[in-house]
């Protein structure tokens, strides 16, 4: 996609900025505190299907600063998320070719991988997650599909996944308004 080619005013960026509205794709499940979250910040949001990653943006049309009809940002980031290590784990083993084709459908956009574990990357080293995944295995993986498809890696408090989403699309487009 091109960059909008208009220059806005700071009144005009924060106008833009203020009507983003995240995406949440349609087979997302068990994320009632991220909705909640975005609920009570009253952050726009609806379901809509997507080809990769489970959350991302749009503009509404505004035709007073040139948008005439909406614009979507999915295929320049979204988010891909994972409730634990367990599911993760799971993806990397049972679903490997399922998940890893969603990560090819990216085709180079900005992908992240937010992973609900408030210990991170400690708990992959020690084992604690349910599945018998190896450590060792899990850690390469990680690290091979980083580099693979350009994934950056986040492992947050699930309290904090509502918080992280929409500030991660609002300072991406913030910069990309520059």
């Amino acid at each position: 996609m091109q960059p909008l080619k208009y220059r806005y005013t700071s009144n005009e960026k924060k106008k833009l900025l203020n009507s983003l509205k995240i995406l949440i794709d349609t087979r997302e499940k068990a994320n009632d505190h991220i909705i909640n979250y975005f609920k009570r910040k009253g952050v726009e949001h609806k379901n809509k299907k997507l080809d990769f990653g489970d959350y991302s943006f749009m503009l509404p049309a505004n035709p007073e600063l040139g948008i005439m009809r909406d614009i979507y940002f999915n295929d320049q980031i979204s988010i891909e998320r994972k409730a634990n290590l367990d599911e993760l784990s799971n993806n990397f083993t049972h679903e490997r070719t399922r998940f890893e084709n969603e990560l090819i459908r990216s085709n180079g956009g900005k992908l992240i991988l937010l992973i609900e574990n408030e210990q991170g990357y400690r708990d992959i080293i020690n084992h604690n997650y349910r599945t018998g995944y190896n450590p060792k295995s899990f850690i390469g993986t990680l690290h091979s599909f980083k580099h693979r498809y350009k994934l950056d890696t986040i492992f947050i408090d699930p309290k904090s996944a509502g918080n992280f989403i929409y500030y991660c699309f609002y300072y991406w487009l913030r910069d990309y308004l520059k």
